[in-house]
């Protein structure tokens, strides 16, 4: 889906206009904008992101893979949706491991600075920390079912 030749080409173009900022002095020397710490996604990036995010009613973006998650934080989050009961047949996850410009990508896209982040019907919903707090105050559970994306329970025709 993402492919090297032209999401890493597109990456390494030279440096991008940075946001004007109004007086240097006023932020910190740490939080300036400059081109090595402002990217902007390019549009075939954000194209392949776009794929990537429609391709299932639930998708995860995280370090490894489902089998064999890479990080305890991906870990939970697939044991998260383990236990909610989400179809496996309406998931799918992508490995940013084995795509740096989709590692970094992910995280401009969503506006998150982390990584598992889970995309219910093309919406952003959070990270790990945000699937936890869901998960045991219920929130995640009604969303699932709202979204019809669980497990059909035995006699149960599935929408």
């Amino acid at each position: 889906m993402f492919s090297r030749s032209i999401l890493s080409s597109a990456f390494r173009q030279a440096s991008r206009p940075i946001r004007p900022v109004a007086s240097k002095s006023a932020i910190p020397h740490f939080t300036r904008l400059t081109p090595l710490n402002v990217r902007f996604l390019s549009q075939e990036t954000r194209s392949a992101i776009d794929k990537a995010v429609a391709s299932a009613p639930v998708v995860l973006f995280m370090k490894g893979t489902p089998e064999m998650p890479q990080c305890g934080f991906s870990r939970a989050s697939i044991q998260i949706l383990g236990l909610q009961g989400v179809d496996p047949q309406k998931f799918t996850a992508f490995n940013v491991l084995e795509d740096d410009e989709l590692r970094t990508g992910i995280k401009e896209y969503s506006e998150w600075p982390t990584i598992p982040q889970l995309y219910v019907d093309k919406e952003f919903i959070g990270g790990c920390d945000i699937l936890m707090s869901m998960h045991q105050n219920g929130e995640l559970a009604k969303l699932l079912e709202e979204k019809h994306v669980l497990v059909p329970a035995e006699g149960q025709i599935e929408q």
